[in-house]
């Protein structure tokens, strides 16, 4: 069947995507075939697709379709994340908007707006997945507020519990005042940030003397509870055991000694505030200080403070300074580049605060998960990220899990009635039978329980992710865990090494005793040409929908994967869909060519018979490269493998080599063989391109009502014979030169010339004679035994191949011509030169590519040779 002229994606898309989901081609169930999983990064419920989802979720898809075509009963599991902080935050402005503040309505009503806005807005993302083609088994989508992923989470957390791996405590942890809620330390982003340095004066009990300490957070004054020196500080030594008066507030403290203080940083006094620094609280607990809390919840300074009550931190900041400027205790103040810590969920900075929380112990959770990834029992790729991932495991502390929302998992701690007790169970009634144990109180309701109010934090019910989409928390033995666990890969951003991947295998280990998936891939970042990230602010951050609309959902996934190695960020500009959209128009136009030929029982010219041999060589040795780049996940190598033997070999060289002319039919033979190879490459494609690859596919044979590509066998290399790949490559080089000949003397290519050939040294092979004859058009390929006068000629490897001009040859311009090539060829081999004499080279590179550089010696000494012969005879 003809193929129309244009491509059209929009339709086309549309087409192929609904016959793959009314077939279910994408769904699976367990059977007697191998496995291959996948689960998806779950994107926030409410959140949209974004040039990271592109390029994140084309890899997946390449990987998925690549094992279905393998065989394998692949499994692509896609969901959401229900995303604590995001969703709650819009859900509490869509509120505000409104007059109502989510305390007012209570906890149960809130819920009820946080589940609408979620049904509202939720799930947009996974519908836009499928624009771009993703093969998701959509039958099993999950969500991590489900009530089985619910119940999942829930039981993990008593049963860490319950193994003493999770606590409740007061600690210094990272607070975040526009979220309202503690965050993990690894949800923490430092920036470099302008800031001064404040030198200000605290003046001893004792006399009119005062020392001088530098802070580049003047607001928290109000909150110290001591001064600290180091005791080795000769300068300090007459003060220890002093005391201090601070400004403002003035509050009588000690001067402390701990070795912990930098002699060298600022004055080497150090006040100390164990309620707002992580370090000063340390030291605090070591010198059992007064910690003295100042902050509200929403980043104003509270009663403790006494002073600025009800202002912001920067509002208090200026007030306070004004104020010890005013009293002379202003010493000096310096501009000084620090960093802050800011919330990566609000981008707000975040504020060391003393709190009660829940922790998980990290530490024997830690050790398999560290070990396995050392050993390679989990390998990442690119392999550079086991030394960031082993440096935070083995430093790693515990973690927060508590998050102070309502929107999540709700803790299931319930705390006793007029007590400090409280009891971890699945439901009301399980901590009530608890709790009378605990307190052999037998009068005890449901009443005199109340269950903490707490969420937990949205990673720890991600960390679940690879057991609980297929139940394997509530069910350990079910049919599903049993076959899709553990996954094949885990593809995802190396920014969430410490969120998710690390805790995942955890998880794995701890429930599972075994690797959560065996490869991680570590995608790189999507940046514009600057190097920025892609942002709404920035104007930077194109909508991927209005890339696919206008590049096609084929032309996006390849641009995306063109230049994107592992690991490393990927430079957006609209050249690269752009690159991808082109491609897709050429396999189509290729398809065309193929599909409108006139088709006739003759001959099949010698020609068309060595191109064949060729190409199949060709064609098998890209499939034996493509499968070596897979197994090492070098996608974008793998991608630019089928590009460069589909454009370069197929369209340009191949097609070329046997279309028929000008009104001839193709021969039957051709025309087969042509389909077969065609189908390969189409095959071999379709992981990366599915929407034009079905297209074309469905058109090139009779296809059965469900017949698809999307289950056609992906081609297996087979033996091929290596020196025809290299022997055309000189047959390449030979056709270049003749067609350049004729651009430069303005010879027409409907004229048939001569190709007379001497050889250097060595033997003449004749077998792609018909290939080059068609190609260039010659009468005849003669060989000659000597320089032929007034011809231009040119070298391939050991032949010097002449075109006879006559009058057409202007001798100084091919002088001058040669010349040129001339010295190219002694500075090439100058270089090459350098190599061989180079006996570390020579004795420490592998001895093929020693020989490669030999034998670059004598084709550039028979160049120079036939060159000089050249010049010289052309000069007369």
């Amino acid at each position: 069947m003809s193929l129309p002229k244009n491509f059209n994606t929009a339709e086309i898309e549309q087409k192929w995507y609904n016959f793959w989901i009314e077939n279910k081609f994408f769904h699976s169930e367990p059977n007697e075939k191998e496995p291959y999983t996948i689960v998806i990064p779950p994107p926030n419920v409410t959140g949209v697709l974004h040039m990271g989802h592109i390029l994140n979720n084309t890899i997946q898809d390449v990987l998925i379709r690549r094992a279905r075509m393998q065989g394998k009963n692949a499994c692509w599991i896609p969901g959401t994340d229900h995303a604590s902080i995001a969703t709650e935050a819009k859900v509490v402005n869509k509120l505000k908007q409104q007059g109502i503040s989510k305390f007012d309505i209570g906890r149960e009503e809130f819920m009820k707006h946080a589940w609408e806005w979620t049904h509202e807005h939720g799930g947009i993302i996974l519908k836009q997945l499928r624009t771009l083609g993703a093969s998701c088994d959509w039958d099993r989508t999950k969500f991590t507020l489900d009530d089985d992923l619910y119940q999942s989470v829930i039981k993990v957390f008593i049963d860490l519990y319950n193994k003493g791996l999770i606590y409740r405590g007061i600690r210094m942890i990272n607070w975040d005042s526009e979220a309202k809620t503690a965050v993990s330390d690894e949800e923490v982003e430092y920036k470099e940030t302008p800031g001064h340095l404040y030198h200000v004066r605290y003046k001893l009990t004792d006399s009119d003397d005062f020392v001088v300490i530098a802070t580049t957070r003047p607001e928290t004054i109000l909150a110290d509870t001591a001064i600290c020196v180091n005791p080795n500080d000769e300068r300090f030594k007459h003060l220890h055991g002093k005391k201090v008066i601070v400004p403002i507030i003035n509050r009588k403290v000690p001067i402390i000694t701990d070795e912990y203080v930098d002699m060298e940083f600022g004055t080497g006094c150090l006040k100390i505030t164990p309620a707002h620094d992580p370090n000063d609280y340390e030291i605090g607990i070591k010198h059992n200080l007064e910690v003295i809390d100042i902050f509200n919840n929403d980043g104003t300074l509270n009663e403790k403070a006494e002073f600025y009550i009800g202002k912001t931190l920067v509002e208090a900041r200026k007030l306070i300074m004004k104020d010890i400027i005013a009293a002379g205790l202003h010493e000096k103040t310096e501009d000084y580049m620090h960093k802050v810590g800011y919330s990566q969920r609000t981008n707000v900075p975040v504020e060391p605060k003393i709190s009660m929380q829940w922790f998980l112990k990290m530490e024997e959770l830690a050790k398999p998960a560290l070990e396995n990834v050392i050993n390679d029992n989990i390998r990442f790729f690119p392999e550079m990220f086991k030394n960031t991932y082993k440096h935070w495991m083995e430093n790693v502390r515990d973690w927060n899990i508590s998050r102070q929302l309502w929107w999540g998992h709700q803790i299931p701690a319930y705390y006793i009635k007029d007590s400090n007790d409280f009891v971890v169970a699945a439901n009301t009634q399980e901590a009530l039978e608890l709790a009378i144990q605990k307190t052999k109180n037998n009068s005890l309701t449901i009443n005199d329980l109340k269950q903490e109010e707490d969420v937990l934090d949205t990673w720890f019910s991600s960390w679940l992710w690879p057991i609980s989409v297929f139940n394997g928390i509530n069910e350990p033995d079910n049919a599903d865990i049993n076959y899709y666990y553990p996954t094949n890969v885990l593809a995802t951003g190396h920014d969430i090494i410490f969120f998710w991947v690390a805790r995942m295998v955890m998880s794995g280990y701890e429930y599972k005793n075994q690797f959560p998936f065996k490869d991680v891939y570590f995608t790189g970042m999507v940046r514009d040409d600057q190097r920025r990230k892609m942002s709404k602010q920035l104007g930077n951050s194109p909508d991927p929908l209005d890339l696919i609309a206008k590049y096609g959902a084929d032309g996006v996934r390849v641009g995306m994967l063109l230049c994107s190695p592992a690991g490393g960020d990927l430079l957006y500009k609209d050249e690269l869909p752009e690159q991808g959209r082109n491609f897709a128009n050429k396999v189509w136009n290729a398809a065309r060519l193929v599909t409108s030929w006139n088709v006739e029982n003759v001959e099949q010219p010698a020609s068309s018979k060595v191109a064949i041999d060729w190409f199949n060589a060709k064609l098998n040795k890209a499939i034996e490269e493509i499968e070596q780049q897979y197994q090492t996940y070098r996608l974008s190598e793998a991608l630019m493998t089928i590009y460069k033997l589909f454009w370069d070999d197929f369209a340009s060289w191949y097609l070329e080599t046997v279309k028929p002319a000008y009104g001839k039919p193709m021969d039957t033979k051709t025309f087969e063989d042509t389909k077969t190879i065609f189908d390969s490459l189409l095959r071999i494609l379709h992981p990366f391109m599915p929407f034009v690859t079905e297209e074309i596919w469905q058109n090139l044979y009779v296809r059965k009502n469900s017949e698809t590509i999307v289950f056609a066998e992906m081609p297996k290399a087979k033996k091929y014979n290596d020196e025809l790949i290299y022997k055309f490559e000189n047959v390449k080089s030979i056709i270049s030169n003749v067609r350049k000949i004729r651009l430069e003397k303005q010879i027409k290519f409907s004229e048939a010339i001569k190709l007379s050939f001497n050889l250097i040294e060595g033997d003449y092979d004749n077998y792609f004679d018909e290939i080059i004859i068609k190609n260039c058009n010659l009468e005849t390929i003669e060989y000659t035994d000597e320089k032929i006068q007034g011809a231009v000629s040119f070298i391939v490897k050991n032949v010097e191949y002449y075109i006879p001009l006559a009058d057409n040859i202007n001798i100084e311009e091919e002088i001058e011509k040669l010349q040129k090539e001339l010295e190219y060829n002694r500075g090439f081999l100058t270089g090459v030169m350098k190599k061989l004499s180079n006996e570390r080279f020579v004795n420490n590179a592998p001895p093929k590519v020693v020989e490669i550089e030999k034998q670059k010696q004598t084709d550039a000494e028979n160049k120079i040779k036939a060159l000089e012969e050249q010049i010289a005879n052309l000069k007369g």
